[in-house]
């Protein structure tokens, strides 16, 4: 299964208009939220920024300040990771640089584990749920209106319909909320 998750306002940016997310920060019960989620999932495909970002993992030693932050680590550490980029030559860690196109890596990354494969960057994410590989949504909804920045989603033609399996609200007021994509019965 593909699933696409990230932080998000409540009117629906993963950014700020100046592309600002730490207002995302987590809790400690919501860090370990996101632990047990990321160390079940077979691989993660990422964009550039968001390889960028979380890159910091593998390489700055000082975020390994406690019990959940260090698990964090090693679990982010040995997550294969497949990074779409157009200007980065080389990846580090445990990453190699995506060589084909969207629909098959992720078929590929699917194909290669019997977990999940999460989705990440907002733009790569969106071509795939363009191109219909999304089966789930999570979103951790911030009780914050940033006014503007980088949706969630990108603007769709047609309705996508939403069945919701699964909500929780953390002490720290963040709603969680997966949503499995409803396909076409078979005729």
């Amino acid at each position: 299964m593909l699933i696409y998750s990230m932080g998000v306002s409540v009117d629906g940016f993963i950014c700020d208009r100046r592309g600002g997310f730490d207002w995302t920060a987590p809790i400690d019960e919501l860090f370990r939220f996101h632990l047990a989620r990321v160390g079940g999932l077979g691989a993660y495909l990422l964009g550039r920024r968001l390889y960028e970002a979380m890159r910091v993992w593998e390489t700055d030693p000082s975020l390994r300040d406690g019990a959940d932050a260090n698990e964090f680590a090693d679990v982010w550490c040995a997550l294969p990771k497949i990074v779409f980029s157009r200007t980065l030559d080389d990846v580090q860690g445990n990453a190699r640089l995506a060589e084909a196109s969207v629909t098959d890596e992720v078929a590929a990354t699917l194909a290669a584990t019997d977990k999940d494969v999460e989705i990440g960057g907002a733009g790569l994410a969106a071509t795939a749920f363009e191109l219909g590989l999304v089966d789930e949504l999570r979103m951790f909804r911030y009780p914050v209106v940033v006014g503007g920045g980088t949706p969630f989603l990108p603007p769709v033609a047609e309705d996508v319909a939403l069945d919701l399996v699964e909500s929780r609200t953390f002490g720290s007021r963040v709603i969680y909320e997966r949503y499995r994509l409803v396909r076409d019965a078979p005729a």
